[in-house]
């Protein structure tokens, strides 16, 4: 996992600069999980593009004082990047947006294509996407590692930033992330690699 802090050309990932602008913690570690599974955990760049472009969304609505549904959100983001919709609907939720104090011209400056997305997990995480030609068991444990480690380090970071601005009382410190999954049928409990080495939890006992 990359943590650069430029892409290739000398020009800092757009995706990285929005992360951190509009506070967004944990997302790009979700992009980079759902890009790299595979099967049907799979997810496209292109709907990896579409979902951050609706997290940056809510997140300018929530911003101005607006509470919208999932699916304005999902109308919002389709406007401001022309797809499916008129331009009478276009222009309707820019004038709406506009009453609420939001620049949408800045906002739609924000939005971000796939190949931004690619950029930034290729470029930035060092990511990579290998279709399923090995073995899953391994591959879920390798994704599920990236994230806790990607969870230790943004934990990290955050106490730290309290701690400098002496909003936060806190010595030395370690951050411990244990992913337990317990199976509510037999009632047994594993650890992620506990599990997978086992091949399942106790219901077949």
């Amino acid at each position: 996992m990359g943590d650069a802090e430029h892409d290739t050309g000398g020009r800092r990932s757009k995706v990285a600069r929005l992360l951190d602008e509009y506070d967004l913690d944990g997302v790009g570690a979700e992009l980079e999980a759902r890009w790299t599974a595979t099967g049907d955990d799979h997810w496209s760049l292109r709907d990896l593009a579409t979902t951050f472009n609706r997290e940056l969304v809510r997140e300018r609505l929530y911003d101005a004082g607006m509470r919208p549904s999932e699916g304005e959100v999902a109308d919002v983001v389709r406007s401001l990047t022309g797809d499916d919709t008129g331009a009478a609907e276009q222009t309707q939720l820019r004038r709406r947006l506009e009453r609420e104090g939001i620049d949408v011209d800045d906002l739609a400056g924000d939005l971000v294509t796939y190949q931004a997305v690619r950029s930034y997990l290729q470029d930035y995480r060092g990511a990579e996407y290998e279709r399923d030609t090995g073995d899953r068991l391994e591959t879920v444990a390798d994704a599920v590692q990236k994230l806790r480690g990607r969870l230790v380090s943004v934990t990290e970071t955050k106490l730290d930033d309290l701690r400098n601005t002496s909003r936060l009382t806190l010595g030395e410190f370690r951050v411990m992330v244990d992913v337990q999954i317990l199976c509510t049928e037999c009632q047994s409990q594993y650890g992620v690699s506990e599990l997978l080495t086992a091949g399942g939890c106790d219901c077949d006992d």
